[in-house]
């Protein structure tokens, strides 16, 4: 029998993570399009891009507290059928209308539709995952819903030099609602987050500020914003330094369909990595070995991306830091969800969601804000590996305590 549970919870967890990636194709593509194709849009000027990629993350900011306490009183069905509607109209409206208002709009109810969706896939993890294996299925969440950006970046990159951004983007919304009987089948509709709530404060007074909660809420703002920069400007280091350079055997790709295919890379091998990166904390050593590793390969990644190299020499360190951000973000939102089980689930995975949120919506204002800038590009990405540095010497005292058995309480 329990047997049977675990592979309910999994099979829970996979189709879950599959609505995720349906109703994601569209937002991923835009992030290998845009900065390219813009005036197809509508839009006046690139700054314009950058605004539209962070808007949806700053309505989230606000909204999270609320999403968190609506999945107090309803249930994760109620909750994921709400986002694939408003994912998929939203993906259609980038179809249908033009221009930065119309687009802006569009992309403030993407971001509600994001929240609904993302908070529900961390209960279900949390709901269907015990301790000892919370960051395997943290991984395979993490990973099916990132094939949704692997269909975006890779068609979208290649399809819409074809056909436009109009009808790529109808299409990614129209399969969206392919979602919609997912959720009816898998997921209860009488199952809600409140019975999820632990309720063990990890503070005195009954707080949920604990060291480790305030520790993985600061640095998820740090490394999503992080990531935040490095994907809305891939395919514009690529535009700036190859574009349409040619390759191996004489193939020649544009900036687009480059960015298209390294993006997709990353999303092709995250159901089988990000599952993997999450078994390997669910060990004896726990998270943080892992966790100190990919954040020196970022490092170095970052200080190398923004220089003009011998293309292939590019290309395997841009490889690199997709692998790192892999690895980062499972340990991530597993560290996120071990901090909330021993305080309060929704309330610690809200706070973590608005703290990722505000580093993803800051990543793109402020690099396409200094982007034009002399050098600007350059500077970004060594201050960004500089703070991947900070952020892992920030948990050197916790490694060293839990190594000498000090009896600390850790972060796993």
């Amino acid at each position: 029998m329990k047997v049977k549970q675990v592979d309910q919870g999994a099979r829970t967890i996979t189709i879950v993570g599959g609505v995720s990636a349906l109703a994601l194709c569209g937002d991923s593509m835009l992030y290998v399009v845009l900065p390219i194709y813009w005036k197809e849009a509508g839009l006046d000027s690139l700054w314009q891009v950058g605004i539209l990629l962070a808007a949806n993350r700053f309505i989230r900011l606000p909204l999270n507290p609320l999403i968190g306490w609506l999945y107090r009183h309803m249930s994760l069905r109620t909750g994921l059928l709400a986002a694939v509607i408003l994912g998929a109209a939203t993906t259609i409206g980038y179809g249908l209308w033009k221009g930065f208002a119309a687009w802006l709009a569009l992309r403030a109810v993407w971001g509600i539709a994001w929240s609904l969706m993302r908070m529900g896939g961390y209960l279900t993890v949390i709901e269907c995952a015990g301790d000892a294996k919370r960051g395997r299925y943290m991984g395979r969440y993490n990973g099916v819903w990132r094939l949704g950006s692997l269909v975006g970046v890779l068609l979208g990159g290649m399809l819409v030099p074809i056909y436009g951004l109009a009808p790529v983007s109808i299409l990614f919304g129209l399969l969206a609602l392919a979602g919609i009987p997912l959720v009816l089948v898998a997921v209860k509709a009488v199952k809600t987050a409140e019975s999820l709530q632990s309720g063990r404060p990890g503070a005195p007074g009954g707080s949920i500020w604990t060291i480790a909660v305030k520790k993985i809420v600061i640095s998820g703002l740090v490394i999503s914003m992080l990531h935040a920069i490095f994907s809305a400007t891939l395919t514009y280091v690529i535009d700036f330094h190859y574009a349409d350079i040619n390759l191996i055997f004489g193939l020649v790709a544009s900036s687009t369909a480059l960015g298209g295919l390294l993006s997709a890379l990353r999303c092709a091998w995250e159901p089988f990595l990000a599952g993997r990166f999450g078994r390997i904390t669910d060990g004896a050593q726990g998270r943080l070995p892992l966790f100190f590793l990919s954040l020196s390969g970022a490092a170095a990644g970052f200080a190398i991306i923004p220089w003009k190299l011998p293309i292939v020499a590019w290309i395997a360190v841009v490889i690199l830091v997709m692998m790192t951000s892999t690895a980062l973000g499972t340990i991530m939102d597993t560290m996120a969800a071990d901090a909330a089980k021993s305080t309060s689930v929704v309330a610690v995975m809200t706070a973590y969601s608005v703290s990722t949120d505000l580093g993803a919506a800051l990543g793109p204002a402020l690099i396409y804000s200094v982007i034009d800038a002399e050098y600007g590009l350059l500077a970004t990405y060594l201050i960004c590996s500089v703070l991947f540095v900070l952020t892992g010497a920030w948990y050197i005292r916790e490694f060293r305590q839990r190594r000498r058995g000090s009896g600390v309480t850790l972060l796993h």
